[in-house]
């Protein structure tokens, strides 16, 4: 198996899809590894790195997909880069399948098998390929560091010679991954916190990173999907939600929303009433800009003075911290390309098992996960 690694070309991508670390191990296996140039820089893997752990660096990205069996990235393709795949060669990289059935249509027509990291089913066996969730935990942690360098306030209570500085109030909105990891570090930073989620089974794991969870009394309905994702609420359901966090949001200093729904836009938590009713100076973190916004008033990339609360929109947050965004990655990366790869390290696609099911997207110029039918 010739496994290639090119090197990222989307904009304020700096991860790559392979570390050193992983790239060894697939080499001990009996796989070739095939890198282009810097593939690994920004992530801090130097190309030298790769060499000691048995990969070949060349020059240039058409010898990558030339060569290789498998290409192996983070974002995916541009459309340069999906003219240089053959057919029957394998892609594996965040497709985010429902947002760009465009880009699946071509794979489907080039004869590529393409599997999307985003679409690995939430089962235990699956954990450690879960590339979602350990993005979604960098996200979580980096976006209360985003948020404290905005906020003109410490986080923790201080007693000092000029008196007593009352703590932060900190809330946060989805109590996925992300909003779990937000919790956890703003606490740690000394911060009071508060988390709704619309799954209720997350209370427990709210309360016990020390935070209180706000009970909504919502109308019966599904809340998660079968893969444990949030699910879209009914527009009463969202009303009744603002309703009762209007209140939550208007005395937080800080607010940071990450509430996504597979392939869909995000869910508007957050109103222009609600933002001019936070004390001036306060902060909102939005994760979910990519998709549209938990907040009305979001600008994805930017940040927003509206009425001196400041709105930051940030775009691709694990990338900010690429070192551990790229090993954790390669490390769910290597845990799927183990599951695929025989003993004689030849890819197998058994449809029958859930996991190769979920994840490929395009095989044999056919559509196969159940994600594209039911939206993960």
């Amino acid at each position: 198996m010739i496994i290639g690694i090119p090197k990222e070309t989307r904009d304020l991508e700096h991860r790559v899809a392979l570390s050193p670390e992983s790239v060894g191990k697939l080499v001990k296996r009996g796989c070739e590894i095939i890198l282009e140039k810097n593939a690994g820089l920004a992530s801090g893997f130097i190309d030298s790195m790769y060499a000691d752990a048995g990969a070949t660096v060349v020059d240039k990205v058409d010898d990558v997909f030339a060569k290789a069996e498998l290409i192996a990235m983070v974002q995916s393709p541009t459309d340069d880069q999906i003219k240089k795949l053959k057919k029957g060669q394998t892609l594996v990289a965040f497709l985010w399948a429902l947002q760009n059935k465009d880009l699946v249509g071509k794979l489907k027509d080039a004869g590529v098998t393409s599997l999307a990291m985003e679409a690995v089913p939430r089962i235990t066996r699956a954990q450690k390929m879960d590339a979602l969730s350990s993005m979604s935990s960098i996200a979580g942690y980096k976006a209360v560091l985003l948020a404290a360098n905005h906020l003109g306030k410490y986080f923790p209570m201080l007693m000092t010679a000029a008196g007593t500085i009352p703590p932060s109030k900190v809330l946060i909105l989805g109590a996925g991954v992300a909003g779990l990891q937000a919790i956890a570090t703003a606490r740690r930073l000394g911060a009071v916190v508060e988390a709704f989620d619309v799954r209720p089974a997350v209370k427990e794991q709210v309360q016990s990173l020390g935070a209180t969870f706000i009970d909504i009394p919502l109308k019966p309905e599904d809340a998660e999907t079968k893969g444990g994702y949030a699910k879209e609420q009914s527009e009463e359901n969202k009303q009744i939600t603002r309703d009762t966090l209007h209140s939550h949001v208007k005395k937080s200093d800080i607010v940071i929303t990450t509430a996504l729904v597979p392939g869909k836009k995000a869910p508007v938590l957050i109103t222009k009433d609600m933002v001019e009713d936070m004390a001036p100076g306060s902060v909102i973190i939005d994760l979910a800009a990519e998709q549209g916004g938990n907040c009305e008033l979001t600008q994805a990339g930017k940040v927003v003075n509206h009425k001196e609360v400041l709105i930051d929109g940030p775009l691709n947050v694990p990338s900010s911290m690429a070192y551990h965004a790229s090993l954790l990655y390669s490390r769910n990366m290597l845990a799927l390309l183990d599951h695929l790869l025989t003993k004689e390290n030849a890819l197998h696609f058994d449809f029958e098992d859930e996991i190769t099911q979920y994840s490929t997207i395009t095989h044999a110029g056919e559509f196969v996960s159940p994600a594209l039918k039911n939206g993960l």
